[in-house]
């Protein structure tokens, strides 16, 4: 197996990520998104997650980019300002093979030297896989909502779970 290398985004791979994302907006209810997005918008969101200070990290095998994470702002206020909200996918292709917990793990070290303090994911439910990696990773389940987003004409639960970042300021 070829080496997988993991570094920042570029606006570049844009097209890679939403070749990754959009057979989920398409055919899922992991994303609550229902409409493909371009790689315009894609690139702009990476942009925009930069300019923020956060990091927006690809995983890149023979040149070909295969899973990408990245944290945003979890709310506007400026108390908020030590909590992110994490997002990971992956190529299903590249499933399986501890890729999206080396992406994660990356994403915390440098969340972590950012001095974030917590790191909160959404699932929508039923994940399973997701919900196993959040867990083997230290995330803890805080919240469930029930029938909070409707897609394929059917209403989904979204649940939570948190990672404080150890080292942050009590």
């Amino acid at each position: 197996m070829s080496e997988t290398a993991i570094r920042s985004a570029v606006a570049a791979d844009a097209e890679a990520i939403c070749a990754i994302y959009n057979p989920y907006v398409a055919s899922t209810t992991i994303s609550f998104e229902e409409a493909p997005v371009a790689a315009a918008e894609m690139a702009q969101r990476i942009a925009d997650v930069g300019d923020a200070g956060l990091p927006w990290l690809v995983a890149e095998r023979d040149g070909t980019v295969i899973g990408y994470a990245y944290a945003t702002r979890w709310r506007a206020r400026p108390a908020y300002r030590h909590a992110v909200e994490s997002t990971v996918y992956l190529d299903p292709a590249a499933s399986g093979q501890g890729l999206g917990a080396s992406l994660y793990r990356e994403l915390l070290k440098q969340l972590q030297a950012g001095g974030l303090h917590t790191v909160i994911a959404g699932i929508a439910q039923p994940n399973e896989r997701s919900v196993a990696l959040h867990e083997r990773l230290g995330f803890q389940k805080v919240a469930h909502f029930a029938q909070v987003g409707r897609k394929f004409d059917r209403w989904v639960d979204v649940a939570y779970w948190q990672l404080m970042l150890p080292g942050s300021p009590a």
